[in-house]
């Protein structure tokens, strides 16, 4: 389990277009990084929270935040979520589940009294020295960015 304070752990996955990309140059990139796990491509919950964090971008960006999205879902699903919904930023393909479990946020999951292994929703703000800040577990989806674009204004 990761604590605020903790270094993050790092990792590199390949985006929407087949580019690998590294935490470590995102830290170095910009002032923090806002990294949310979410289930699936193209289900309402998860639609709802990339659509938020589309439509507050401009505000992560002038606060020198970057956004990347991380689901266990292929490179082409990704590019697909990300050209339907004109998402702005990332998404991370995270196949093999190394960075969903290296964070904790794969693990059993109910929905209709089925039990099933899954992604978490989680969100974790990483600054600069790549420590994370702050950790969301529980939020709804079309509201969470906002409250992540308000952490940045503390």
């Amino acid at each position: 389990m990761l604590n605020v304070g903790d270094k993050a752990p790092l990792f590199e996955a390949k985006d929407q277009n087949g580019n690998t990309v590294k935490l470590v140059d995102l830290c170095r990139d910009y002032k923090h990084v806002v990294l949310y796990f979410y289930p699936k491509d193209d289900t309402p919950g998860c639609t709802k929270e990339a659509c938020a964090f589309r439509d507050y971008f401009a505000e992560f960006k002038k606060r020198g935040a970057g956004v990347l999205g991380v689901s266990t879902d292929p490179v082409k699903s990704h590019d697909k979520f990300v050209e339907k919904y004109k998402l702005p930023f990332t998404l991370l393909a995270d196949e093999d589940k190394k960075i969903v479990e290296a964070y904790g946020v794969w693990g059993e999951k109910t929905f209709m009294w089925r039990k099933y292994t899954g992604t978490f929703r989680m969100t974790f703000l990483i600054g600069p020295d790549g420590r994370i800040k702050k950790i969301w577990s529980k939020m709804k989806p079309e509201e969470h960015a906002a409250e992540v674009l308000a952490a940045l204004s503390k």
